[in-house]
């Protein structure tokens, strides 16, 4: 069978998920309804809502806008086996539809499971060379796994959901040259869509080639991915058991944040100042450090892509918050001289290729003669070292500050797997 087959016969048929399956995927819709209604002012989420406000909303405009919104602050999110912010794109794509058709929680949370195992099965399907090469693996792999999670919710069978996620290979589109950008969180919006277009077309027959990720001149050829079968698509285990999404501390690009965790680190155990730093080295992924392309930020986009402005305010003031990206926020703390002492390099292709695992390294110099150096492997929200309940349900009323009745929605969200009726949802939503 093709990648495609392969992938849909499990879509359509998974064997039933266990418990704590449904609890990570839970916690994971929460986590991103607090970041789309923290992303609902944003810049971003208002063009694209102004640009179709004239326009009857069908369920893919509705994903397009609330995806936006979800990406919008860079608080979502991120899922290593597709490269992805993984939640951003499926729960949005999922919920107009699941709304649209009076789905219970239940179905909404077996939806989510089956789009992040295919996010997670198409990412591996390509390898992490399509990512490297600059794809933004959010609204490439995004859109085909979540396309594939849409039409299981619809009821679409085998067939059906192989035309989805061929259709949808045709739809992937994003570079990450635009991070930095409002166009980066408009990727996020753009293939949320594009994974309900693809489900809707392909009820109605519409179909290309099964084997377009791995023929000559498809989506592996041309997207500068190789050809992989992930041999894990049946075991008992889902992937959000066994790697799981990796919720955001901060409200920054995630290739800043073992740094700003090793920051944390130090600062516990070691008694300084920002003042007291006279140099900060950051060794980071190749990756990484091409995804932070700003060491002198001007607004606040350009800000969560910048290694030196993100370590400069949590040295300076121990976390990072909304406000520390907003226009004032920037201006007031991007200051040249600060930020001039954080260097950043990245590991070398050799090395990178001899231990795919390599931590990211933070050296500072203080002025008092001190080198302090701390590795970290992951960062905090990651399945070594997962948030608490109080550290979630922080990060929800913090995000849902503005919302008068936030407790009460995150007291619904914590029994959605036993709700029939999901509407209290649309007060979230843009």
């Amino acid at each position: 069978m093709t990648l495609i087959e392969t992938l849909a016969n499990w879509c359509a048929a998974p064997e039933p998920f266990s418990e704590r399956a449904r609890e990570l995927a839970r916690e994971a819709i929460t986590d991103t309804l607090a970041c789309l209604v923290a992303g609902r002012d944003d810049f971003s989420t208002r063009a694209v809502y102004d640009a179709w406000r004239e326009t009857a909303i069908t369920p893919s405009h509705a994903a397009l806008i609330n995806a936006t919104a979800a990406h919008a602050i860079d608080y979502d999110d991120n899922f290593a086996p597709g490269m992805s912010h993984a939640s951003a794109v499926l729960l949005p794509a999922l919920l107009p539809v699941a709304l649209a058709q009076e789905s219970s929680g239940a179905a909404l949370i077996e939806a989510y499971l089956v789009g992040l195992q295919a996010q997670a099965f198409i990412g591996e399907a390509i390898g992490y060379g399509h990512y490297t090469a600059g794809w933004h693996g959010t609204s490439t792999v995004g859109c085909i796994g979540s396309a594939a999670g849409v039409a299981a919710l619809m009821g679409l069978e085998a067939d059906g959901i192989a035309r989805t996620l061929s259709i949808a290979v045709s739809m992937a589109s994003g570079v990450k040259g635009q991070f930095g950008t409002p166009l980066k969180p408009f990727h996020a919006g753009m293939a949320a869509r594009n994974a309900v277009e693809a489900a809707t077309l392909a009820r109605t027959g519409m179909h290309g080639r099964l084997d377009i990720i791995e023929c000559p001149q498809g989506f592996a050829e041309l997207y500068a991915g190789s050809v992989n079968l992930p041999t894990w698509l049946n075991d008992a285990q889902h992937v959000i058991e066994r790697i799981g999404v990796m919720p955001k501390k901060h409200p920054c690009c995630g290739s800043t944040h073992r740094i700003l965790d090793a920051i944390a680190d130090l600062q516990a155990l070691h008694a300084f100042a920002a003042d007291d730093v006279e140099q900060a080295h950051c060794q980071v992924g190749i990756a990484n450090w091409r995804n932070l392309a700003y060491p002198q930020p001007v607004d606040e986009m350009q800000a969560r892509f910048s290694m030196q402005y993100c370590a400069a305010v949590m040295l300076e003031k121990g976390a990072l918050s909304v406000a520390d990206f907003t226009p004032d926020g920037v201006a007031t703390q991007a200051d040249a001289q600060k930020l001039a002492r954080i260097s950043m390099s990245a590991w070398t292709a050799e090395q990178e290729a001899e231990n795919p695992a390599l931590p990211h390294i933070l050296t500072l110099t203080l002025k008092d003669g001190r080198i302090l150096r701390h590795a970290r492997l992951s960062a905090k929200g990651a399945r070594e070292e997962p948030f608490s309940e109080q550290e979630r349900q922080a990060k929800f009323l913090d995000c849902c500050a503005r919302l008068p009745d936030a407790q009460a929605l995150y007291d619904q969200l914590l029994a959605l797997d036993t709700t029939r009726d999901i509407n209290f949802m649309r007060r979230m939503m843009v």
